[in-house]
């Protein structure tokens, strides 16, 4: 059980580090794997940007925000 879990933090954390990466680089929107690591960040990143929106200079600081947060609750769960 503890592997499982940790597999599922494990692809959310790549998941919002894959989505970061992305908004760097010229990319496919359209790519089925990027369509699916919009999707899984999305379940995470867009309750925080309602709460907190970027930035007024275009920095969008949820990702980080969703990694910490991720691993607190990764730590109350295992």
């Amino acid at each position: 059980m503890y592997q499982l879990i940790n597999l599922i933090f494990q692809i959310l954390y790549m998941c919002l580090i894959g989505r970061v990466a992305l908004s760097w680089i010229d990319h496919n929107p359209n790519n089925e794997i990027i369509q699916w690591v919009y999707k899984i960040s999305n379940l995470i990143i867009r309750p925080i940007q309602r709460i907190l929106p970027p930035m007024s200079i275009g920095i969008d600081i949820s990702p980080i925000i969703a990694i910490i947060v991720l691993g607190f609750i990764k730590g109350l769960i295992l």
